[in-house]
């Protein structure tokens, strides 16, 4: 169990997305989750995100995974990463949950690091939300205050930056936490050999919804009233103003129907960037599997990654799960029960399946992978 000693509500008000901020002994008597060998066992395999940067004299060069061998490395001036750790690694969840105080379709990722000293990754910024959490060894953090800063070489298609002059310069060590908002420019330089964990939060880019609700208007064959004007200009080759309103006006009122959004949200947000790592059984569970093994004690446990979001005020009884909606016969409650939670005790499992409607739901969700007996 991991505990952040912070005040969330104050963090919230007067942090969250605002300012960046460190936070000294973030978890007492800090253990890690993984270790580096564990580490690079991830980063060999094929369907896990990895990646080596090697700290140079003239900037930084990027390997991408999978990782075979470490020995041609040496033992300075890089670093392993590997994405979605608490995908693939049990043992990482826990410290995900300590920051569900921020709300799961946030939550991007945990990406865990494997430093050697004079290993980082730059100076650069990132457009979403991190917490950087210091394990073994020692990090030294630079963070510089927001504003116009050239992308290095001239390279507009990468984060980093020419250097910058830092508002916070600190050394990190086991159990301290730098918090970044999107937009602050930061580079890490490791001091001794060091594990560390990115707690990433993402929101979504005006792209990214209108490209998923047009999306979800091909798909479900909707959005097809069309514009219709009042009065035509004088001039045939002209778009009036009148006219570009009157277009603007059918997508704000497209827009604005919670019909048209919610299942497009819920979708969007319960998707997850990195590949899961499913659970599926040997054969097909059925009902009297299920049941028998919640009889014998057992409990349910969703997979690492999976976001299970509930969409409030919702016009329907679903549930949205890694990208598809499920609708559900059951009261709002019983739906939160089962978003609120990664494992479900057995008593708490025992008493949703008496209602035949979640039972075949929780079901499904089994022979999908998404969820195990535990």
């Amino acid at each position: 169990m991991y505990k952040l000693n912070i005040d969330t509500a104050n963090f919230l008000s007067n942090h969250w997305q605002k300012t960046p901020l460190v936070i000294k002994k973030a978890f007492n008597d800090f253990v890690d989750p993984i270790s580096g060998d564990e580490l690079a066992g991830l980063a060999c395999e094929e369907q896990i995100s990895s990646r080596i940067i090697l700290t140079q004299s003239k900037g930084w060069d990027i390997i991408q995974g999978p990782i075979e061998s470490f020995d041609e490395y040496g033992e300075d001036n890089w670093q392993l990463l590997v994405q979605a750790v608490n995908h693939w690694f049990p043992d990482s969840v826990p410290l995900v949950e300590a920051f569900r105080f921020i709300p799961d379709w946030r939550f991007d990722d945990l990406m865990v690091s494997f430093a050697t000293p004079g290993g980082g990754v730059g100076p650069h910024i990132d457009n979403y939300d991190v917490f950087l959490l210091q394990g073994e060894g020692t990090r030294r953090w630079k963070v510089g205050a927001k504003g116009e800063y050239s992308p290095r070489g001239g390279d507009t298609h990468t984060a980093l930056i020419d250097d910058f002059e830092p508002i916070i310069d600190v050394v990190l060590e086991k159990g301290d936490m730098l918090y970044i908002p999107p937009g602050f420019p930061h580079r890490g330089e490791t001091i001794t050999t060091a594990l560390s964990y990115s707690i990433g939060f993402r929101a979504p880019s005006q792209q990214e919804l209108m490209s998923s609700l047009a999306d979800q208007l091909l798909d479900t064959n909707t959005g097809l009233k069309r514009f219709i004007s009042t009065s035509e200009p004088v001039a045939a080759a002209n778009l009036s103003l009148s006219h570009q309103a009157g277009m603007v006006e059918l997508i704000a009122s497209l827009i604005s129907e919670p019909g048209s959004c919610q299942q497009m949200l819920g979708q969007m947000l319960s998707q997850s960037r990195f590949e899961l790592d499913l659970c599926e059984p040997e054969q097909q569970l059925t009902v009297d599997d299920l049941m028998s093994a919640l009889e014998e004690g057992a409990e349910l446990s969703r997979i690492g990654g999976l976001k299970v979001i509930q969409v409030e005020g919702d016009l329907k009884s679903r549930l949205f799960i890694n990208g598809e909606s499920f609708e559900l016969d059951a009261s709002q409650q019983q739906r939160a029960e089962i978003a609120r939670h990664f494992n479900l005790s057995n008593e708490v499992a025992l008493t949703l399946c008496q209602h035949e409607s979640i039972r075949l739901f929780i079901l499904e969700q089994l022979n999908r992978g998404f969820y195990y007996l535990a």
